[in-house]
């Protein structure tokens, strides 16, 4: 995927400026696309000159001038023939793992200590995450929602898969620590 789906999608709802597509990704996406924000304003300028979106000046009385972004037809094509085509698989790269794959000859105690980090991080984001979901639902329960919501649920899905993602993470975290210890536990016994 290029970062230009990514920013065509975060603009399929409404028109946005350069800031709220940067907010968008920062609510929206980023549990599974990372960009900066000097990004998104060079991709939505390459996509304007591509035709793929259509920018218009809105003049602010004692502000700077925005521009605002839609999708056009052929941005809309391009989704398309996006979605169209197989999605390689992603391939997960974290240092933590690493640190993990080498427990045997590292402190176990400062290993507990990056696991039990990373877990409050994937706790508190899965909180997040669920907090937006319920937001996205509004009263209605995640089956309902999920057919008869809001008119588009992609959004909502692709928050779930954060949350579930971040649920894992803190999860596999858990486990490892639980062996980790029980290791340490076994080596005093000896």
């Amino acid at each position: 995927m290029a970062l230009r789906h990514a920013v065509l999608a975060a603009l399929l709802d409404e028109e946005l400026s350069g800031y709220q597509v940067t907010k968008a990704f920062a609510a929206g996406v980023a549990n599974f696309w990372h960009a900066l924000p000097q990004q998104v304003y060079a991709e939505l300028a390459k996509l304007e000159k591509e035709g793929l979106v259509a920018g218009r000046e809105v003049v602010q009385e004692g502000r700077p001038n925005k521009r605002l972004f839609r999708v056009t037809g052929e941005g809309l094509v391009e989704l398309e023939s996006f979605a169209s085509t197989a999605a390689k698989p992603a391939f997960l790269r974290e240092d933590l793992l690493v640190q993990v794959q080498a427990a045997d000859h590292l402190d176990a105690d400062v290993l507990i200590g990056r696991l039990t980090e990373r877990y409050a991080f994937a706790e508190a984001k899965a909180a997040l995450f669920e907090e937006q979901l319920r937001r996205m639902r509004g009263g209605l329960e995640e089956a309902e929602f999920l057919l008869r919501g809001a008119s588009r649920v992609g959004p909502y899905l692709t928050c779930r898969r954060g949350r579930d993602f971040e649920r894992a993470n803190r999860d596999w975290c858990r486990d490892v620590m639980e062996v980790l210890r029980a290791r340490q536990a076994a080596g005093e016994e000896a």
